[in-house]
């Protein structure tokens, strides 16, 4: 049996306290056996989607005004806000650069450790 929790934000009593009755305390890359590969793949990916919310608050735009600009739907900028995987990194990057975003802002978003700063 394993709880998906990540390990550390559970207290060590509670912790214990699973772990005393057979459940295993695990992270999701423990719990979905991702790969370093698919870790950092998922991490720039979700790096990518802040940065495309971030541009457009920013520019204080409305999804539906963003899609505009971007040439797509409020949908598709829903599901990249919202870090949906069918988003590829090729629509997050053309659309941060749409949204005002350089390059620099792009560099440092994917160096950014966003699961351990969560």
């Amino acid at each position: 049996m394993i709880v998906l929790l990540e390990a550390c934000n559970v207290d060590k009593r509670k912790r214990r306290l699973l772990e005393a009755q057979g459940w295993k305390v695990a992270g999701a890359r423990e719990f979905l056996e991702l790969t370093d590969e698919e870790l950092e793949y998922i991490e720039i990916k979700i790096a990518l989607s802040q940065l495309v919310k971030e541009q457009r608050k920013r520019r204080r735009l409305t999804q539906e005004l963003a899609a505009r600009l971007i040439g797509s739907s409020q949908s598709r900028i829903a599901k990249m806000e919202a870090g949906d995987p069918s988003v590829s990194i090729d629509l997050y990057v053309k659309s941060i650069i749409a949204l005002g975003g350089s390059r620099e802002e792009l560099s440092e978003a994917i160096k950014t450790d966003v699961l351990a700063s969560a």
